[in-house]
């Protein structure tokens, strides 16, 4: 079923064209990918799909049932709730059925005044509305909301806690797991994985592939995008064309498609000349005047071809050193920090060993104190505890995610050239354009750039520092794709070293030979790339997986064996009780005897006849030790 469908469609603001004939569906279970360069208008499509945005031109379909879910770039949660009950907010009609389900229940608590006509439809309401309570999930609702706080990284708060006391991208994030629990027809998703560290980026990637509805993405994010994807629309000179694939898949094809397209043009080109040659020979002579008209009416009739386009102009730079540093360039150990009024420290026992020439990528949750740390190793904040020890010859340079070092009220142009007073003005528009500003974009003031425009603008200040040790937070936050692999290329042939906070796991993979992993309590190294640190995190997860499969063999086994111990133990004493038992009746039995001995003497005829006397004394001194055995031996059974 076709969810959506666009054609044709266009959309200008003033004079300037932002999309043009555009072509596009969307069906049920789609995951659809839109990608271009940053001012292509990926976000604008976005919009106008949303309904937020109306268009100039084109035709628009979309069903009027149809249930759609959109999250903007810069969208967060503004509630003056608490976190539990905004999302309780998505299952208001279950919670009113609850209600109305006890309030039935009291009723029929009280059926004794009703008549059998009115306690009958009493209880078809009640079926009713119980069956419509559990198809729409009001046995699951509560534990649906609470595995998607968990995978947004909520499971540590309070649901209790109110929604504006949290920062912007908790908010971002809540907007999204709001949108999440809708589970609408149609998804659509404005840069989802900002403000999202790498476990919840698997998370996100996983619930995505197994989302109910159509889902329609604009990232950055390559490695998300060939978790998620499976078509391609990219967004170039403000048109669509349309890839069947992942990202990595449409990157290919897209390669072929432009060879293909030059051959075929090349090769008419080639046809095109030929034709042309002949009628300029030919038109004139008498005897060849007809065919030369011929291959004319041929020229007119020709669909020619486009040449076809190539990639956009893209940034070109690269990073250099003015000087070499020392094979040892940074030591921390047992590093801590902690903010003054917080007595818990923020990380502790961090031991870092970083020589000349590696790439050490940062990972670990929001919140670990990963920018904390760089700004540590700057010298802008103070360690509470530690040391910390930069190598000869080190000099850093920084590039900050929120673009802090850049001033506002300057122009581009002057921007960096206050910086550098003494190069020349040719110079730094040069190095400006290799970052994509040209002509009149260099006298635009900071303020009014986008935030790819001040990524580009911080990059380019970045290599005009020479600097040999880079400290990089997140350094491919607001650059589109194209912009990420011109930087990864910069960075893959820099002669320094590379200290850098991402959650971007594409971009770590190319440009990393090891992950730090940071936790509260300290960092381990992993000797490889995101992958390599994936799989071992996957295999230590394993072991410790099976160790606790160990430790619940193990003490079941030791209940087991306590069990049979307790078993034979009771046999034991029900042995015991037995014999006990046994005993008392032998002992009572000999007495008897004994007693009945003891009167036999007291016959005449026995004791007058000796022999019989001795006879029936010996019986009685066996038949009293018998007696006492048994008393010992029931004594002691007692005892036990």
């Amino acid at each position: 079923m076709i969810l959506m469908q666009l054609n044709g469609l266009s959309k200008s603001f003033g004079a300037d064209e932002i999309l043009a004939n555009i072509k596009m569906e969307v069906k049920d279970n789609d995951r659809i990918a839109i990608v271009g360069r940053n001012g292509a208008g990926k976000s604008t499509l976005l919009k106008i799909m949303a309904g937020e945005l109306t268009h100039d031109n084109g035709e628009f379909f979309r069903p009027k049932d149809l249930t759609l879910g959109y999250l903007s770039q810069h969208m967060s949660l503004e509630s003056g709730q608490t976190i539990w009950a905004e999302m309780l907010e998505v299952f208001k009609h279950l919670t009113t059925q609850e209600q109305e389900i006890r309030s039935i229940e009291q009723k029929m608590e009280q059926a004794a005044d009703l008549s059998g006509t009115a306690y009958e439809k009493l209880l078809n309401d009640y079926d009713r509305l119980q069956q419509a309570f559990q198809r729409g999930g009001g046995y699951t609702y509560e534990a649906d909301i609470k595995a998607v706080l968990t995978g947004l990284n909520f499971q540590y708060y309070d649901y209790s806690t109110p929604i504006d006391e949290l920062s912007g991208g908790q908010k971002t994030r809540l907007a999204l797991g709001k949108l999440l629990l809708k589970k609408p027809q149609l998804l659509i998703l404005d840069e989802p994985t900002n403000h999202l560290d790498i476990d919840t980026l698997s998370w996100l990637e996983s619930y995505l592939v197994s989302y109910p509805g159509a889902v329609v993405i604009v990232s950055h994010d390559r490695y998300f995008l060939d978790k998620t994807v499976s078509i391609v629309y990219e967004i170039s000179r403000h048109k669509t064309k349309k890839y069947h694939g992942s990202y990595s898949k449409f990157l290919e094809q897209k390669a072929l498609d432009y060879e293909q397209e030059l051959k075929e043009f090349d090769k008419q080109q080639t046809e095109i000349k030929k034709l042309e040659d002949f009628v300029q020979r030919n038109i004139v002579r008498a005897s060849t005047t007809k065919r030369a008209q011929s291959r004319r009416k041929q020229l007119q009739k020709m669909d020619k071809l486009d040449k076809p386009f190539g990639d956009e102009s893209s940034a070109s730079f690269s990073f250099t050193v003015d000087k070499r540093s020392g094979n040892d360039v940074l030591k921390l150990d047992n590093l801590s920090f902690k903010y003054d009024d917080d007595n818990t420290p923020l990380f502790s026992d961090v031991k870092l060993h970083v020589n000349r020439g590696e790439r050490i990528a940062l990972v670990g949750p929001n919140g670990v104190g990963k920018t904390t740390l760089l700004k540590v190793i700057l010298g802008r904040f103070q360690p509470a505890g530690g040391t910390m020890q930069l190598g000869t010859n080190v000099q850093i340079g920084y590039y900050d995610q929120e673009q802090a070092n850049l001033t506002s009220s300057k122009t581009v142009l002057l921007e960096l050239w206050d910086e550098y007073p003494s190069v020349n003005e040719r110079d730094i528009r040069t190095v400006l354009g290799n970052f994509l500003f040209s002509g009149d974009d260099v006298l635009k003031l900071v303020r009014s750039l986008s935030g790819g425009e001040k990524a580009r603008l911080a990059l380019a200040k970045l290599m005009m520092q020479k600097a040999n040790l880079l400290i990089l937070d997140e350094p491919t936050n607001h650059l589109d794709i194209d912009s990420k692999e011109v930087l990864e290329a910069a960075l893959i042939d820099f002669p320094g070293t590379i200290i850098f906070v991402s959650h971007d796991r594409y971009f770590i993979n190319k440009i990393t030979d090891q992950v730090a992993e940071m936790l509260q309590d300290g960092v381990t190294v992993y000797l490889g790339d995101y992958d390599y640190y994936s799989e071992k995190k996957e295999e230590e997860a394993e072991i410790e997986r099976l160790k606790q499969s160990k430790v619940v063999i193990q003490k079941a086994e030791e209940r087991k064996l306590s069990f049979k111990e307790e078993k034979q133990l009771q046999s034991e004493q029900r042995k015991k009780l037995r014999r006990i038992t046994e005993l008392e009746e032998l002992i009572e039995e000999r007495e008897l005897e004994m007693t009945q001995l003891e009167e036999k003497m007291t016959e005449p005829e026995i004791y007058q006849n000796h022999e019989k006397v001795m006879e029936i004394t010996k019986k009685t001194t066996d038949i009293k030790q018998d007696i006492e055995q048994m008393m010992e031996e029931w004594t002691a059974l007692q005892e036990n």
